[in-house]
């Protein structure tokens, strides 16, 4: 009676033991990163910031604790991934970024892309500006009868609203100021992307010429719509930095729509560029699950730029970049439960 007492004991313990087993294994095949928390970075241009809490709110997902992204520069951010001291971003430009592939290559990689090829760059100026003017060339603004309309301050230059110091753009637009002698045409403006570009859409409020760079997705083509109120200008000559070079001849936008003079295709002179992950590579053979979610996953352009919108008409608080980033998780369920499946099977080997 002793032993079959002593079999029942062992009978109940072990029951017992598998139906606690049960929630435990489910748990861990849900939530790989139970336990792990990632270091998360985010870029200087408030555009990026979306698809960052969008990449932060999936990978919570999965059990990760995600600190609250840190804000950096190209440079610093780049060499910080590469040495561990942040895990990743979702805000690589390629090849805009390019130039610094030899500060990362040894220690971090880029993976999967939050949008590919849809991410455009060039020169635009006010619509009625090119028309009345007949301008469809950055070079058409070299004439000094042409400059001088975009000569606010009366120096004698165009004024060029440009990229801050550090941004992958600046060094292609300084870049096209050696090449091209520019420096005698233009001043570029390199302070604070938003606050320069608040004050371009003012002087275009006030009828004046506007001469800037942007890229897409932003906000900027959503208030100054290209084709309605905005064109962009193509150039002469295609010259990029030595580490683009090979990208050249892909400078062509075929339906570009805004295109000055209605030209088709439109040669803006910059590659377009995919919208990519990078992370520390250490870090994503550690953690399958995030290598699998980031190859994985996409964000569509056209609701980047719904979102940049909501963004420029004031719902740009970090609150709203979190309720947004839901709504959006919300809207796209089924594609973003099969995107955490596949990271979730690339947990369990």
């Amino acid at each position: 009676m002793q032993r079959l007492s002593n079999i029942r004991k062992m009978a109940t313990t072990a029951l017992c033991a598998g139906v606690l087993a049960i929630p435990l294994t489910a748990t861990a095949q849900e939530e790989p990163g139970d336990g792990t928390t990632i270091n998360m970075a985010r870029a200087t241009w408030d555009t990026g910031w979306w698809q960052a809490e969008v990449y932060a709110s999936m990978l919570e997902e999965l059990g990760y604790e995600v600190s609250e992204a840190t804000t950096l520069d190209n440079p610093p951010f780049y060499q910080s991934v590469a040495f561990g001291d942040v895990d990743l971003w979702v805000n690589g430009w390629f090849p805009l970024h390019n130039t610094y592939e030899d500060s990362f290559a040894d220690g971090a990689e880029a993976v999967g892309h939050v949008a590919k090829g849809g991410a455009l760059q060039g020169y635009l100026i006010d619509k009625k500006t090119a028309d009345e003017h007949d301008i469809t060339h950055v070079e058409d603004l070299t004439d000094p009868e042409i400059q001088a309309l975009f000569d606010a301050d009366g120096d004698g230059l165009a004024d060029l609203v440009a990229c801050p110091p550090s941004w992958g753009c600046e060094e292609v637009i300084s870049h096209h100021f050696e090449e091209f002698g520019w420096d005698e045409h233009f001043k570029p403006i390199t302070a604070g992307y938003s606050a320069s570009m608040a004050d371009t859409v003012a002087r275009y409020d006030n009828g004046d010429p506007i001469f800037f760079y942007t890229w897409t997705p932003n906000w900027t083509v959503g208030i100054l719509p290209p084709g309605e109120d905005v064109v962009w200008l193509q150039m002469d000559e295609t010259s990029l930095p030595e580490d683009q070079m090979d990208l050249a001849d892909a400078t062509e936008v075929e339906g570009l729509a805004g295109c000055a003079g209605g030209a088709d295709p439109c040669d803006l002179g910059w590659p377009a560029n995919d919208i990519r992950p990078v992370a520390n590579s250490a870090f994503l053979d550690d953690n399958p699950a995030v290598r699998a979610l980031l190859e994985v996953a996409r964000i569509p352009i056209d609701d980047i730029f719904a979102q940049n919108a909501m963004m420029n008409e004031g719902e740009d608080s970090a609150e709203d970049l979190s309720r947004q980033a839901s709504e959006w998780i919300d809207d796209n369920r089924d594609q973003v439960d099969e995107w955490l499946a596949t990271a979730r099977e690339a947990a369990e080997g």
